[in-house]
């Protein structure tokens, strides 16, 4: 197997793919970690997998999958996977892939039932997160609207645990051309805020149907004109003492419930 140091030209080029730029005029991104490496594999998105030499038996099923995919394998010395990595410890597994995005188009044409819709978010680890509650709640798509963090980002990827290779991830910049293209399809608009009109156990009826849930920006919520175009407004109960809960929290508790009472409505 090819190793290839800390100064091989590919690596520096590698490394570049931690800038948003550099992702986006390449049209790859890169992903570390066993899990994201696998599921990018599973999903054949992986053009290329780069193990650490001295770890190869350690990722061994990996390089196998890589192998039967056709995708080449190449081994990095201690020091280039330093240079690759995001993260304290690297984990000694990576791969070059072809960026994830999708027009909202296909998304709305495929006829979803289940939405996650995050309104400019910036937090790279919340959007991982809220990918991976979509995904475990079986959402159909996970629309970022406006100025949002890119979802290539590698606190992004690692936080959603593979799952942004599982669902489509749209980016639409219009946040209210893609509100009204969500409308247009048939899509039920929902938004969390703390005092809505209905409350989240009362919901069911509403939840049944597509709907697609509005997540604000941390730190501001979601912009007044944004919760006032939503067909409904949804509050959801705290009966402790906590004042509010964070957007991860909100968006688990709310995707559950839409999946809940979808499931209960095909019986």
């Amino acid at each position: 197997m090819e190793i290839l140091s800390e100064r091989s030209s590919r690596v520096v080029s590698y490394a570049k793919l931690h800038r948003a730029a550099v992702r986006r005029a390449e049209g790859r991104f890169l992903v570390e970690g066993a899990n994201s490496v696998e599921a990018a594999l599973v999903a054949g998105r992986a053009e290329q997998v780069l193990v650490r030499d001295d770890e190869q038996g350690a990722h061994g099923e990996l390089i196998d999958s890589a192998a039967r995919a056709g995708v080449p394998v190449v081994g990095l010395t201690a020091r280039a996977c330093a240079k690759l990595s995001e993260t304290t410890t690297p984990p000694g597994v990576f791969a070059i892939c072809a960026l994830l995005d999708v027009p909202l188009s296909d998304v709305v044409s495929a006829h979803p039932r289940l939405l996650a819709v995050a309104v400019e978010p910036r937090e790279p680890g919340n959007a991982g997160t809220l990918i991976r509650c979509a995904d475990a709640m079986g959402a159909d798509a996970v629309l970022l609207l406006g100025d949002a963090v890119d979802p290539h980002n590698g606190k992004c990827v690692r936080a959603s645990a593979g799952s942004v290779f599982h669902l489509p991830i749209v980016r639409e910049r219009d946040v209210a051309g893609g509100l009204a293209a969500l409308g247009e399809a048939g899509v039920a608009v929902l938004a969390t805020t703390a005092d809505g009109d209905l409350s989240l156990d009362d919901a069911d009826e509403i939840l049944a149907s597509p709907t697609a849930w509005l997540f604000g920006n941390e730190a501001h919520g979601l912009p007044d004109d944004i919760v006032a175009a939503a067909d409904h407004r949804v509050s959801i109960p705290i009966r402790g003492r906590a004042e509010s809960l964070n957007l991860a929290t909100a968006a688990a508790i709310c995707l559950y419930a839409s999946a809940r009472a979808q499931a209960r409505s095909v019986r």
